[in-house]
């Protein structure tokens, strides 16, 4: 929960100081797939806290989100670091966090702390949708306005280009679920679910025998 509201503020930080330099447009900051999928990543993990300090373990659609969520981080990682190393205006601590540590963070997590059941093999395909949402999005307003993230989504760069770079990242995104529901089978720390407080004991009241 802490590490999703320390990137949300890191989010936060980055679209202020891009203001004065004319980056005020939110559509176009959060755009960028680093700067959305970071910000939906945070959402869940605080979620996931916030369900996990309530009932002592997040229900299984949660465990699904928070899959996608490390799927789509470390996509992030591969696709800044492989491919447009870099690129960005934002400080380069900012960089770092987002498309280093952060993803780093939850891989790690997601392999060493077993708090969560493993991932039905027939829900794999709920990566794709938030992906190919993006996708379409971003290829429609590089057609219409001319504005896109990343310079090998460019419309100039003609179809065939544009269908490859697409087929890559799909590939990408289904080997990294791929990994990421097999990993969701490995348990090295086991955490075993929170019992919530009763009503009673939230009220000092003891339990009569």
């Amino acid at each position: 929960m802490v590490v999703g509201i320390v990137v949300i503020g890191v989010l936060v930080y980055t679209y202020v100081l891009g203001i004065p330099a004319g980056r005020a447009d939110p559509f176009d900051y959060f755009g960028y797939f680093t700067n959305l999928t970071s910000l939906l990543a945070a959402g869940v993990l605080i979620a996931v806290g916030a369900r996990t300090l309530r009932d002592g373990r997040p229900p299984a659609w949660l465990h699904l989100a928070r899959g996608a969520a490390v799927t789509a981080m470390i996509v992030v990682a591969l696709i800044y670091n492989l491919v447009v190393p870099g690129t960005g205006t934002a400080p380069g601590w900012v960089s770092v966090t987002l498309h280093l540590a952060f993803p780093l963070l939850l891989l790690v997590d997601w392999l060493v702390i077993a708090d969560r059941p493993p991932l039905e093999w027939r829900r794999i395909w709920l990566v794709l949708p938030y992906p190919l949402l993006w996708l379409g999005v971003t290829l429609v307003r590089g057609v219409t306005d001319g504005w896109v993230p990343y310079g090998f989504l460019l419309p100039s760069r003609g179809v065939a280009q544009l269908a490859a770079s697409v087929g890559m990242l799909m590939a990408t995104l289904l080997v990294c679920a791929s990994l990421v529901w097999a990993m969701s089978r490995i348990r090295v720390f086991e955490v075993a679910p929170q019992t919530p407080p009763s009503i009673g004991s939230r009220l000092g009241v003891r339990p009569t025998r």
